[in-house]
């Protein structure tokens, strides 16, 4: 199963594509310095094959190196930055509580 995750600039969107084939898409509006992500979306015979992680870690990977900050619309997206802590610094820390995210970023703690 080849995977290719490219940024549709025309349509504003992240879409990925599975052996050539649209399976899903992550949408956005862009203001920079934010981007805004709206809605993701993965075709359902498509589904569980962790392509929407896939395509998340993706978008926020490539809106980390353009230097913009992430307003996290899409209920995935905020959830996926949940689970990722290392995210969580790419939404401003003014937002993050209207996204019902944390305010600062967890600290772990050493397991010895």
């Amino acid at each position: 199963m080849e995977v290719e995750i490219v940024d549709d600039e025309a349509q504003s969107r992240y879409v990925i594509r599975v052996d050539g084939e649209p399976a899903g898409f992550a949408a956005y509006r862009l203001r920079p310095p934010l981007i805004a992500f709206t809605h993701t979306e993965i075709e359902p015979r498509f589904e569980g094959h962790g392509l929407a992680g896939r395509l998340v870690e993706t978008a926020l990977a490539q809106a980390r190196e353009r230097g913009l900050s992430v307003l996290p619309f899409c209920p995935y997206v905020r959830g996926y930055i949940a689970k990722h802590p290392s995210e969580l610094d790419l939404v401003p820390h003014d937002q993050r509580s209207a996204f019902d995210l944390p305010t600062e970023i967890p600290v772990l703690e050493d397991p010895s």
